[in-house]
């Protein structure tokens, strides 16, 4: 695996999902709002978990800003990096594994 990328896993549920919401570029609103749509309703990001987890995100190169809002210049916008996309594979194979031990282990369906 090149990068070295095991070092950032495993990614929290909430860093999990706001990468993925990355994969198109968004502020950081669009991401709250694109986090509680995929998730069902289920992740309700707050604003600090959002902002903590977008610095942490830019420090280790996985998203990158792309901009900010002409009007509003505190509104910037982000996008996953190649690095990030890596992650995200990563990270779905790893819990692919797992519910499929689980499911072997325990038995059962989805």
């Amino acid at each position: 695996m090149k990068n070295g990328i095991k070092r950032f896993s495993p990614l929290t549920e909430a860093t999990y999902y706001i990468l993925l919401s990355l994969s198109t570029p968004l502020h950081g609103y669009g991401v709250i709002k694109n986090v509680e749509e995929i998730s069902n309703g289920r992740l309700i990001l707050a604003a600090g978990t959002l902002y903590g987890a977008l610095s942490a995100l830019l420090d280790n190169k996985l998203i990158i800003s792309v901009g900010e809002d002409e009007i509003n210049k505190r509104r910037k916008t982000y996008k996953m990096t190649d690095l990030g996309r890596e992650l995200i594979y990563y990270e779905i194979k790893r819990m692919q594994e797992m519910v499929t031990n689980g499911i072997r282990d325990i038995g059962g369906e989805l």
